[in-house]
Order: C-alpha cells, then sequence, then structure tokens
C-alpha cells in the first residue's frame, strides 16, 4: 500500500491513532438492504475526541454512528447499530430513499 493510498484509509488512520495513545473505536458496515450509500465493508472511524475518518452512509448517519461510538470508546463494549425506513430515525438520518444498513461499533484495543 503505498503512503498516499495508507493515509487515506480509515483502518490505517484507526491503527495510527491508537498508536498515538488515542482511544478509537471502528464502525463497519455489515449489511445493507435496498438502496445504501455504502457497500458493505466500508469503514468509519472515530477517535475519543469526536474526530473521525471515512464514511458508512455517505454522510447521512454519520452523526448517530459518532455518537454511538463514542459511548462504545467508553464502555468497551461493540454496539449493533441499524438505520432504515422501517426505524422512526430513518427520515432525521437522511435514509428516506428506501435503504437500510447495519452497523457494528467496536472499540480498538
Amino acid at each position: 500500500m503505498n503512503t498516499e493510498t495508507a493515509l487515506r484509509d480509515p483502518l490505517a488512520i484507526a491503527e495510527g491513532w491508537h498508536a498515538e495513545g488515542r482511544s478509537v473505536a471502528i464502525a463497519t458496515v455489515i449489511e445493507t438492504w435496498g438502496s445504501a450509500p455504502r457497500p458493505v465493508g466500508s469503514h468509519l472511524v472515530i477517535d475519543g475526541e469526536g474526530n473521525f475518518e471515512g464514511s458508512v452512509s455517505g454522510g447521512c448517519v454519520e452523526g448517530a454512528v459518532i455518537t454511538e461510538a463514542l459511548e462504545v470508546i467508553e464502555s468497551g463494549g461493540g454496539k449493533m447499530l441499524e438505520f432504515g425506513v422501517a426505524d422512526e430515525t430513518a427520515w432525521r438520518v437522511g435514509l428516506s430513499c428506501g435503504g437500510r444498513i447495519r452497523v457494528f461499533v467496536e472499540r480498538l484495543g
């Protein structure tokens, strides 16, 4: 992997932040249904200060995922999140087009 690719790769960023001593959570898209802005395997990494890199939804659910990730950093446990039209948060987070995504958030280290 070249340096430029590594700088944009959320997992490489998470590894670097962890090496710097930051608390880090990784959010991963594990399942999608219907219209979904990011494919399975997409990552968003978040540090304990709320800094983030990557994307799990093209921007429409990142705020909610970051909030949950900060809780995961504090608790140390993982959390499964689901967003979509069947969920009352669908319109608020921007998935009103019929898609649903499932995201797993876990603390690194």
